[in-house]
């Protein structure tokens, strides 16, 4: 594979500031390809941008609360994308929050909700501003995250919205598919040494898990793949 693969190709990537959303940026920026990195954490992006700048000079970090951001936020997005990039090759989502993890019985219906919105509003939304821009390249990809525990007791909101997210990556592949320009992908990455697993399960032994850096190859094939 060579170091410069995905050097014409601008890749924007939420959750970027940590865990497996900052172990991709690498990833890509390694194979030269200029990363957006979106986050509300800035100094975790500052640090991600550090590691990426090395291989990726172009690279930008775009500090955004997917909690609260609205329509015309992530139009802004794409339209500060166009103008200092010109181009969107790839959109890849990794940005999650774990939320409430109990009985349905037992929710607090705010956090359900804000759980849903990030984890499921907010990548529908991101999308569906990104996707005229993305469609403006011969070949483009658009990634998205899932989770394996997704069906199982007491996931509650996280567990729904990433069932939610695999839908959405179905419809939208199907959508797609005639027009033959965008590739749609739903990445279970598995266990991860991350700190939202840390979360879910603090009582687990990690030691055996892979890290970030570890399971990024699903994500370069994803790209990979269509050139």
């Amino acid at each position: 594979m060579s170091s410069a693969a995905l050097s014409d190709n601008v890749i924007l990537i939420t959750g970027a500031a940590n865990g497996i959303g900052a172990a991709v940026a690498r990833a890509y920026a390694a194979e030269g390809a200029t990363i957006i990195l979106l986050d509300k954490d800035v100094p975790g992006l500052e640090k991600t941008y550090d590691a990426v700048v090395i291989s990726s000079m172009k690279s930008a970090i775009y500090p955004l609360d997917l909690k609260g951001a609205s329509v015309d936020d992530y139009t802004d997005l794409v339209n500060t994308i166009e103008t200092q990039f010109g181009r969107l090759d790839a959109l890849v989502h990794c940005a999650a929050t774990l939320g409430q993890l109990a009985p349905i019985e037992h929710q607090d219906p705010a956090t359900w909700s804000e759980t849903l919105h990030i984890n499921l509003t907010a990548p529908f939304l991101l999308t569906k501003a990104c996707l005229p821009l993305l469609k403006q390249q011969q070949q483009a990809t658009i990634i998205f995250t899932t989770d394996q525990h997704k069906a199982k007791a007491y996931w509650a909101g996280y567990g729904i919205s990433k069932a939610g997210i695999e839908t959405l990556a179905k419809q939208l592949a199907d959508e797609l598919k005639t027009e033959g320009r965008i590739e749609v992908h739903c990445i279970d990455p598995g266990k991860v040494k991350t700190a939202l697993y840390s979360r879910a399960f603090p009582a687990a032994e990690q030691h055996h898990l892979p890290s970030p850096d570890e399971v990024t190859s699903l994500y370069l094939s994803a790209i990979m793949n269509i050139y």
